[in-house]
C-alpha cells in the first residue's frame, strides 16, 4: 500500500488528469463515488492540513492587508471584471450568467493539493481558500442579484453547516493528529499523505462527472463551446490575478493565481435548488476539466517560472 500511494503521488498530473474522464466514460462508477463526495472533500482537506506547515501559515496571517487584498479581489474584483467582459463581447444567456456565477465562488476547497501537486505556495492558498469559504454566502448571493438578478437560493446556515464538515472538522481532526503523532513520524509518512490526497481528488474528479455522458450525447455542440469557455475562465483568471499580484512575488502571485482560477464550483452543485437553469449546472460540472487538468498542463510553466520565486 504504501508503495502504491507514493506511486500515485508521484503521478498525481496524469491521475487527475485521466480521473474525469473516467468519470464521464463509466456512469456508474461516477454515480457510485457522486455520493461520496461530502466525505471525500472533508478526508481531502484534513490531508491537506497535515502537511500545511503552520508556522507559514501564521505568518500569512500576520500580513492581514495582503490577505485581505487578495480575498478582495477574488471574491469581489473578478466577478465584477468577468461581468464587464461578458457584456463588452455580449455573452449573454445561461453561459454568460454561469461564467460570472463561477467568478463569484470561493477558492476550491482543494486549492493546497493542487498548490503543492505542481511545487506551489500551499500555505497562502490554504488560507485564502479557507477564508474565501467562509465569506462567499455574504459575497456570491448579493453580486449574483445585483449582477444578475437570479436569485441562486443559497442558504447561509445550510452552507455554514457544510462549511463546519469540509472545513472545521479536518483542522481539528488534523490539529489532533499532529498533537498525538511525533514530527518525525508525519515526515516519513509524507509520501503516503500525498499518494492519499491524489486517490482522492481522483475519487472526487469521477464522482462530479456523474451524468455527464448523458448530456455530452444531448448536445455535444453546446457542451464543446462550455467546456473552450470553462476553460477560458479558469486560465484566464490565473493569469490576470498572477499579473495583478506579482508586486507582492511571485511565490504568492503563482499560488494565488491558481486558485483563482480554480473555483469551488461543487459547493454550487450542492447548494443550488432543482429549479435552477440546466445549462448553468451543466457549465459548473464543464468546470472540473480544467481544474483537474490544470497541473497537467501547468507544471512545465510553473517548473519554468518557479526559479523567480
Amino acid at each position: 500500500m504504501r508503495s502504491f500511494l507514493e506511486w500515485a503521488a508521484r503521478h498525481g498530473g496524469p491521475l487527475l488528469a485521466g480521473c474525469i474522464f473516467v468519470g464521464v466514460a463509466v456512469p456508474p462508477l461516477a454515480a457510485l463515488l457522486r455520493e461520496t463526495l461530502t466525505i471525500t472533500v472533508a478526508g481531502l482537506m484534513t490531508l491537506v492540513m497535515l502537511r500545511i506547515d503552520l508556522g507559514q501559515v501564521l505568518g500569512y496571517l500576520r500580513r492581514p492587508l495582503l490577505v485581505a487584498a487578495l480575498i478582495a479581489w477574488i471574491l469581489l474584483a473578478c466577478p465584477l471584471i468577468v461581468f464587464a467582459l461578458t457584456r463588452l463581447v455580449g455573452l449573454d444567456g445561461p453561459l454568460g450568467a454561469a461564467l460570472v456565477i463561477m467568478a463569484t465562488g470561493c477558492a476550491a476547497t482543494s486549492s493546497p493539493a493542487f498548490a503543492r501537486l505542481v511545487g506551489l505556495d500551499a500555505s497562502i492558498s490554504l488560507v485564502v481558500a479557507v477564508i474565501s469559504t467562509l465569506l462567499v454566502p455574504f459575497t456570491a448571493p448579493p453580486l449574483a442579484l445585483g449582477l444578475l438578478g437570479i436569485d441562486l437560493a443559497i442558504s447561509i446556515g445550510g452552507l455554514m453547516a457544510r462549511l463546519t464538515l469540509i472545513v472545521l472538522l479536518p483542522l481539528i481532526l488534523a490539529l489532533i493528529i499532529r498533537r498525538v503523532v511525533a514530527p518525525a513520524r508525519l515526515a516519513d509518512w509524507s509520501g503516503m499523505v500525498d499518494g492519499t490526497v491524489v486517490v482522492l481528488l481522483v475519487m472526487y474528479g469521477i464522482g462530479v462527472m456523474d451524468g455527464m455522458l448523458a448530456k455530452l450525447l444531448a448536445e455535444p455542440a453546446w457542451v464543446a463551446g462550455g467546456l473552450a469557455l470553462a476553460f477560458l475562465g479558469n486560465f484566464g483568471l490565473n493569469a490576470l490575478t498572477a499579473l495583478v499580484t506579482w508586486p507582492a512575488g511571485p511565490r504568492v502571485a503563482l499560488a494565488t493565481g491558481l486558485l483563482s482560477g480554480n473555483r469551488n464550483m461543487a459547493l454550487y452543485l450542492a447548494v443550488l435548488p432543482a429549479a435552477t437553469e440546466p445549462r448553468i449546472l451543466l457549465f459548473f460540472a464543464l468546470c472540473q476539466f480544467p481544474l483537474f487538468l490544470s497541473p497537467f498542463l501547468l507544471r512545465p510553466v510553473y517548473d519554468r517560472l518557479r526559479p523567480a520565486c
